[in-house]
């Protein structure tokens, strides 16, 4: 990277205006004037946020931009860097300790927590525990597994605006012990009288977990009932826990004639008044609440239990904020709220990104609903592994996408010539089955790599863990059928998908119907539901069909293509009135094209489990725990034959177990896991079991989702361990399969902000820089495609391609031959309508090798250049930043507090005056000088006068020719200077001949700005304006506390007076060591922040006062009733008193009629 040179190097460069740097105003349009920023040379955000003067330190790149001005003698050399603001990263997490909670013993390994949760307080303890001393004690449940079951019984005493019990969160990550932290909320509850409750998981199985979970904190008196060997309808079992997977909560039978639910069963069992525990572990499997029946039946389940006391946990609780629509109990929206609906947040917060999401978590945290730590990293290792194809290897590739490309035509061809009408369902199938066929081709191209790779770990000394998502197993069940149930060689995937596709949906003239309305498909989308098709005839004969519904994505699976072949067996084409000669033109095609798939097919890599398994030493040597029932296996004598993975005395549900058993026991040193095993199964070098050699976690295949993902890898690090595993992330060369790692990326990001509140928490694994999936991603897209065309001029150059290779060209027919490009009969070429960043990245896997890497890297040099452009014109979300760090002199001058409305306990927000001096005094400077040896190291002191004074430094070596700056008045400067430019304008002296000019200049900069130690006087301070350059003492406004609450109130101020909506976050530790995080209010919006902020506070207070006017009104008129009913006591009782011949009377009467009635 270039290197602008220095302001001592610009000064004889005639660099510098009179009024200071002077830069081509149309970079930085959007820029707010009297800001500032500063940032180590490496990251260079140029232009961090509007609320951010820009400093020249920043435009290494851009020197070229830089106007040459002549300048005075006087000029301003070192403006930049004394305006340079440290903003900067400091380490992710800190270790965790409970700040509140005081009982029970340290959990047994180190857990931490992101810094941005560590920087706000959870509130103060007010409730008190049940759990039996001893269960404490004996640290059956550890200190901050009793911390979070004490926040969660508290939570639990709040009712909300909506008559509704608050829920809690636990967002611990996996491996630090939700289980036991879990049992020992429902072992409180039944202490305390509340001997009901549910639990909610994912598998039956982890029933087991849930009972050794009650059984460890010495608990195993609470029986754990599993719905489904509970009857329909029966509700007998009296108390305990009722453990049932989320898919039972939409189970029903029609046994008998009656139609019978488990969701009635379970309330049925809670009775209306149920004020128990309500667990949803592993809750992100009740995402998509709205567009799921098993997520509307968790919400509605939570709706007609209003007083139960319900916990989310999940270390993956909301990778995305849509996916937290199902947490409703914990306040954050509806009545009393910032935001009326779940839309309005979300709304909210997806407009402003990734800043507002990590406020979410840490309100979350400081209202006392949410929790979230997790084991320390410290030992894990993550990687990268980028593997490179061999030439064989791309000789196959590229055969396939060529006869992909073929195929397209032919189905065009075939669909033209039947006429058809409506082709939506036809391309679904043809674009998914494209996508899934170089899925395996990617995953097929690393098996070699990974089987080199694990066989160096395995002689280490190591145990390995392989994760991957697909098996391939419908593949293998349906060679199974067309060969009666003989199987004699293995089988590849690829071959068929890429077979399957044309055998069951290449245009033809079956005539196929519409399902009658009773037939269900086979698997329900999870989006909008498909319109019903109408159908009319037209004057041709012609059958025409509308059907404007657009089918969702899966998983990440194109848009266009979510559909897999088994589950759309009626196409919505129909047509009529075809010759015979016709049907031979069409089947001659298709069995074209399959023989070329046949052909192909023997080259094609086998199914990558069957094949990894095989070259591991066979099922002996592999515990293989996924979901399929059966594999190809090599005998003995070296045939293959296909064979059921079920044992004698164990059902297929089973094995997974006892294949975990073998691996922890050593008899096997490879698992292999599919996505089957990858909840609540534990891989760790545990101390308890017999194999405690270190993890190596190899992701042979990425995961669809991060919540996916997070599980996959908790399964090897968790607590306990003798040794932290390490991590393999294989990503092939080809440019398309980075779509794969880009899906996890994304949700990597959201998740870290989300649940750990901290965006950066989950960068460690190294892939946010494979996350095209945003707008940048978007934008490129648009940009490459439309240059493509030939539609606008890219500043971005094109790759350079081999000779004779003409890129424009190239790419213009490979992107028709992935359908990305297509003809229209009016326009010509032109890019496909939807064309999203997902479908583009999908498609682009079917071009040959060469052709997408060329592609590839044609977008990402787009989609890197429009992120620069952001920085530089202060656009960037840079997430949370650290204010001066490694800066101790940060002191807390003023504090204002102002209320917020709260669901249902008002909150407040604090607005803090942060000063920040930055000098460094003359014995600090003096002591380091001491240790310096290098001749060139010292004091300096500057060639020419700035005024009557001598500018003074402390030059210190640093990487190579480059030194180390510090002045007395900013103390470290921000950038190294090089030897050479330093030399031009300073000469080193002794410490004596510094001294006095350093205390001068320390003392006088304390509030005195560069301008008046340089002139005697500054303009601006003479206009009466502000002037802090060069300034030692720095301030800062900075608003903390319930951030979320005040959101869009000061969101719409700063984007009102800076033109951006990015609200910069930052966290700073003061002298007094209080911890701050908070949203940092650009210098020239406080004013009108403030006043927002008083409005709100003054409204609250008023709410609050007409509150408890309406208390006081109420106790008033309770007040006047007790005096009524007394004051009528007192006039009955006077009225006996005074007529005792009338109570005499009355008594006689009433003893006769009772002698009567005898």
């Amino acid at each position: 990277m270039p290197t602008l040179p220095s302001a001592l190097a610009m000064d004889a460069e005639n660099y510098l205006h009179p009024e200071g740097p002077q830069l081509d105003s149309s970079l930085f349009s959007g820029a707010a004037p009297n800001m500032e920023v500063s940032y180590s040379l490496h990251h260079c955000p140029i232009g961090l946020c509007n609320q951010l003067n820009v400093s020249l330190v920043c435009f290494e790149k851009y020197n070229n931009i830089l106007p040459k001005t002549e300048t005075p003698a006087e000029e301003e050399e070192d403006a930049e860097e004394e305006e340079a603001e440290e903003l900067g990263h400091v380490d992710t997490y800190a270790e965790y300790k409970p700040s509140k909670s005081t009982i029970g013993i340290s959990h047994p390994d180190i857990v931490v927590e992101t810094n941005t949760l560590s920087s706000v307080p959870p509130p103060d303890i007010t409730y008190t525990l049940s759990i039996p001393e001893a269960t404490i004690n004996s640290g059956m449940l550890s200190a901050l597994q009793l911390e979070a079951v004490i926040y969660a019984c508290q939570q639990h005493e709040v009712i909300l605006q909506n008559n509704q019990r608050a829920g809690f969160l636990i967002g611990d990550g996996a491996g630090v012990g939700k289980g036991r932290t879990v049992a020992g909320i429902i072992l409180e509850n039944y202490l305390k009288g509340r001997k009901k409750s549910l639990w909610f998981s994912i598998s039956n199985d982890l029933k087991f977990d849930a009972e050794r979970d009650l059984k460890d904190i010495n608990a195993p008196y609470i029986p754990v009932h599993a719905l489904n060997k509970i009857k329909y309808g029966d509700t007998a079992t009296s108390e305990g826990v009722l453990f049932a997977t989320y898919s039972a909560l939409i189970g029903e039978s029609q046994a008998g004639g009656q139609h019978r639910t488990r969701i009635k069963q379970i309330l049925d069992w809670c009775k209306p008044d149920f004020d128990g525990v309500i667990i949803f572990d592993e809750c992100h499997k009740a995402k998509n609440a709205t567009s799921t029946k098993m997520g509307k039946a968790v919400l509605d389940l939570q709706n007609k239990l209003p007083r139960a006391r319900v916990v989310y946990a999940s270390a993956t609780g909301a990778s995305e904020p849509k996916n937290m629509i199902y947490m409703s109990r914990l306040g954050i929206w509806g009545e009393g709220t910032p935001f009326r609906t779940f839309e309005d947040f979300l709304h909210a917060i997806e407009k402003r990104g990734v800043g507002a999401m990590e406020i979410v978590a840490m309100d979350m945290k400081v209202s006392g609903m949410y929790i979230a730590r997790q084991l320390s990293f410290a030992g894990v290792s993550f990687r990268i592994e980028e593997i490179a194809l061999d030439d064989d290897f791309k000789v196959v590739y590229n055969k396939a996408a060529k006869l992909w490309a073929e195929a397209l035509q032919v189905f065009m061809r075939a669909a033209d010539e039947l006429g058809l009408v409506s082709r939506k369902s036809l391309w679904g199938q043809f674009w998914s089955s494209h996508q899934r066929f170089f899925k395996y081709l990617c995953i097929a191209a690393k098996v070699r790599c990974l089987v080199e790779l694990a066989q160096k770990e395995l002689q280490a000394g190591k145990s390995l863990v392989i994760g991957l998502q697909s098996t391939g197993e419908s593949r293998t069940r349906e060679v199974l059928d067309e060969n009666d149930g003989h199987l004699d060689r293995f089988v590849s995937a690829a071959e068929g998908v890429f077979q399957s596709l044309v055998t069951k949906h290449f245009p033809s003239e079956k005539q196929r119907r519409e399902k009658p309305p009773g037939n269900k498909r086979k698997r329900k989308p999870r989006g909008r539901q498909t319109k019903v098709a109408k159908l009319n005839v037209d004057s041709g004969g012609v059958i025409n069909i509308s059907d404007d519904s657009s089918s969702d994505s899966d998983g990440g699976i194109d848009t266009d293509s979510n559909s897999s072949p088994d589950s759309l067996e009626n196409d919505d084409v129909i047509f009529v009135n075809h010759t015979s000669c016709q049907t031979a033109r069409i089947e001659e095609m298709k069995q074209s094209l399959l023989t070329k798939i046949a052909e192909l097919g023997k080259e094609l890599p086998l199914n990558t489990l069957d094949e990894l398994i095989d070259k591991f030493g066979g099922p002996e040597k592999v515990s293989e725990m996924t979901g399929r029932k059966g594999r190809v296996v090599r005998r003995a004598d070296g045939t293959v034959c296909y064979e059921s993975r079920a044992e004698q005395g164990l059902t297929i549900d089973h094995i997974n177990i006892k294949e975990k058993d073998r691996f922890m026991g050593g008899e096997k040193l490879v698992a292999i896991i599919s996505e089957a095993a990858s909840s609540g199964i534990s891989l760790q070098a545990d101390k308890r079991v017999k194999n405690q050699r270190r993890r190596v976690h190899m992701t042979l295949e990425l995961p669809w989702s991060a919540d996916r993902a997070i599980q996959q890898f908790g399964r090897t690090h968790r607590s306990n361990q003798v040794t932290a595993p390490e991590y393999i992330f294989l990503i092939s060369e080809l440019a398309g399969e980075r779509r794969f790692a880009s899906i996890v990326a994304k949700r990597l990001e959201s998740l870290g902000a989300l649940t750990h509140g901290d965006r950066r928490a989950t960068e460690s694994r190294d892939l946010s820089k494979y996350n095209f999936e945003n707008k940048y991603g978007t934008k490129a897209l648009d940009k490459i495609t439309k240059a493509i065309l030939g539609y606008i001029e890219n500043k971005v150059p094109l790759p350079k391609t081999t000779p004779g290779d003409s890129f424009i060209v190239d790419m213009k027919l490979g992107l028709m031959d992935v359908g990305i490009f297509c003809r229209e009969p009016r326009f010509g070429i032109n890019t496909e309508k939807d064309c999203t960043i997902t479908k583009f990245l999908n498609r682009i896997l079917g071009l040959e090798v060469h052709k997408q890497n060329y592609l590839f890297q044609y977008f990402t040099d787009n989609f890197d250049y429009l992120i620069e452009k952001d920085k530089k014109e202060g656009k960037y979300d840079m997430g949370i930043l650290d204010l001066a760090p490694g800066n101790d002199e940060i002191y807390e001058e003023k504090q204002e507090t102002f209320l917020t409305a709260g669901n249902p306990q008002d909150g407040q927000v604090v607005l803090y005056r942060i000063s920040v001096d930055r000098g460094m005094p003359w014995d600090e400077a003096y002591n380091r000088s001491l240790n310096l040896s290098s001749p060139e190291e010292g004091f300096y002191l500057s060639l020419k006068p700035r005024g009557n004074t001598l500018s003074v430094l402390l030059a210190e070596q640093g990487r190579g020719k480059n030194f180390i700056l510090f002045k007395p008045n900013i103390g470290k400067q921000t950038h190294p200077e090089n030897l050479d430019n330093l030399q031009m304008r300073y000469r080193k002296v002794k410490p004596k001949q510094a001294k006095d000019h350093w205390e001068k200049q320390f003392v006088f900069s304390f509030k005195k700005c560069s301008h008046a130690i340089w002139n005697g006087k500054c303009k601006k301070v003479d206009e009466g304006l502000e002037c802090l350059q060069g300034m030692r003492l720095r301030q800062y406004h900075m608003l903390c506390g319930a951030l979320l609450r005040v959101w869009k109130r000061v969101s719409d101020v700063v984007s009102d007076i800076t033109n951006s909506s990015i609200l910069q976050i930052v966290r700073l530790k003061t002298k007094q060591h209080n911890k701050q995080v908070g949203i940092k209010i650009p210098e020239n919006c406080v004013s009108r922040v403030r006043d927002e902020l008083l409005l709100m506070d003054e409204q609250v207070k008023r709410r609050r006062k007409e509150k408890e006017q309406q208390a006081l009104e109420q106790r008033q008129a309770q007040e006047r009733m007790r005096k009524m009913e007394q004051e009528n006591k007192h006039l009955l009782a006077n009225l006996f008193n005074n007529k005792p011949l009338l109570n005499q009377s009355i008594a006689m009467a009433q003893s006769s009629c009772s002698k009567h009635m005898r």
